[in-house]
């Protein structure tokens, strides 16, 4: 048999390096979690099919009927949070009058969002989004009852209930809380989010969209509640050409921003949540089906969708009815509110950390060709109290092992780790042990926008 010396070096090297998370759980974390109330969200999902229709092209002059009635209400539920929160937590409603094949006309579409400023890094911004408004079978039926409770009351449900949680506390970060409209006529509302963001100069580190997160029962009987999907691109949507031939050569065809914040949800939920997993799917979507973190996508912003693990489609786009015995429409008896509550804790227990962390990492390199060692390169910043530098086999799903570094130099050798076997990252770390998602070197990995621009700072 033969043995391969370096291999077995970078292997044992692997085996002192640190494995795990470090600083313990963070209590605030695990006091945020518990925070979150089922029956809260169950309110807010009742009060929102109350509404009828929030068909994007329904009335919005009316107090009791209509998507007007719905983002009136939403804002208030924003303003009564903020009340609660010191008056922190400030309401903004950006929108646009939007065409769209599914409209019957110009029409205005509009987010409601709370914004609740970070106190030292007020430019980074973490987004929880979900969209408000609903549809029947034909997208253009804008007077039939489309109750839309668990697509998407549930996210808005999620949005809310994460923003009366979470505001109650400061964050070095941003956190934005946004409902959006115009989901069913064609990610609408999200490209009024995107644009946004862009126009207030946000520095936007994640976004987390929650489109259906609040049903456990599938096609069939088929039942889950012990698991979440969280679906994540693998190539940053806003590469170049200049960018994919390199990408193509070095890899990183499955460490884009997004596909590494998957990864930190999911270390989220191992250590935070109890009987509740993520499972991370390596689309940007489900398959042929798109949702608003796609506008987010297409902005440069990192972005996954949140949804639950098992969907049924006779909830989904469908007209109030019975049919052969099967009960059709997206009302309030498909939602599973302890469910939607364990989803929520993921989103809550994520922004948080995001926010309390530093930054993610910039101007990560490496090198080491022809060579038995590798170097690790970033540039440091002053709100990072450490560093940690990790590497995994190029066929592993998740970061494995890893070594904490200083600030200053911002350099670390990997003696024995040859760099063709492994791929590497870095992720920054507070005083306080949060710790940044992991950035994967150069412009395939980079969280910021401008690509090779940006990574190469």
């Amino acid at each position: 048999m033969r043995i391969d010396i370096p291999l077995l070096a970078a292997l044992s090297l692997a085996t002192t390096a640190q494995a795990q998370p470090l600083g313990g759980d963070q209590p605030l974390l695990k006091d945020l979690a518990a925070q979150v109330s089922a029956d809260r969200q169950k309110a807010v999902i009742e009060k929102l099919v109350s509404f009828g229709t929030r068909h994007t092209g329904s009335d919005t002059k009316s107090d009791k009927r209509g998507i007007g009635a719905a983002r009136r209400w939403i804002a208030s539920e924003f303003e009564a949070a903020s009340k609660d929160c010191g008056g922190r937590l400030k309401v903004a409603t950006p929108s646009k009058v939007m065409t769209a094949e599914r409209l019957a006309g110009p029409t205005e579409v509009m987010d409601i969002l709370g914004i609740l400023p970070g106190t030292t890094d007020p430019n980074r911004v973490i987004v929880i989004s979900g969209h408000y408004d609903s549809r029947v079978t034909d997208a253009k039926n804008f007077t039939s009852d489309a109750p839309g409770a668990n697509d998407d009351g549930s996210g808005t449900a999620a949005v809310i209930e994460a923003a009366k949680v979470l505001c109650k506390h400061q964050y070095p970060a941003t956190l934005v809380f946004a409902a959006l409209a115009g989901e069913e006529q064609g990610l609408l509302g999200g490209k009024v989010l995107a644009e946004y963001a862009v126009a207030q100069g946000w520095n936007v580190e994640a976004n987390l969209n929650n489109d259906i997160v609040g049903n456990t029962e599938g096609i069939g009987g088929a039942r889950d509640n012990t698991h979440v999907r969280i679906f994540s691109e693998g190539t940053r949507t806003t590469e170049t050409a200049e960018e994919a031939n390199r990408r193509r050569y070095n890899g990183g065809e499955v460490d884009s921003p997004s596909r590494n914040l998957a990864r930190f949800m999911d270390g989220m939920a191992d250590r935070y949540l109890s009987n509740f997993d993520v499972v991370m799917v390596y689309r940007t979507d489900r398959f042929s089906r798109g949702g608003d973190q796609v506008e987010m996508l297409k902005a440069g912003f990192p972005a996954v969708r949140v949804t639950e693990a098992v969907e049924n489609y006779t909830r989904q786009h469908q007209d109030l009815r019975t049919e052969k015995g099967i009960k059709f429409g997206d009302t309030v008896e498909g939602v599973d509110f302890a469910y939607l509550a364990q989803v929520t804790r993921l989103n809550v227990v994520t922004m948080a950390a995001l926010a309390m962390a530093p930054a993610p990492p910039t101007g990560v390199q490496i090198a080491g060709a022809v060579s038995a060692d590798t170097t690790v390169k970033w540039t440091p910043a002053s709100d990072a109290a450490g560093y940690r530098v990790w590497w995994r086999g190029t066929t592993e799903p998740q970061w494995r092992y890893s070594r904490v570094a200083g600030t200053t130099g911002g350099e670390t050798k990997l003696t024995g780790v040859n760099i063709d076997d492994w791929f590497f990252g870095v992720s920054a770390l507070s005083a306080d042990g949060y710790e940044s998602p992991v950035v994967f070197p150069g412009p395939a990995g980079t969280f910021e926008r401008g690509g090779v621009a940006a990574a190469s700072k």
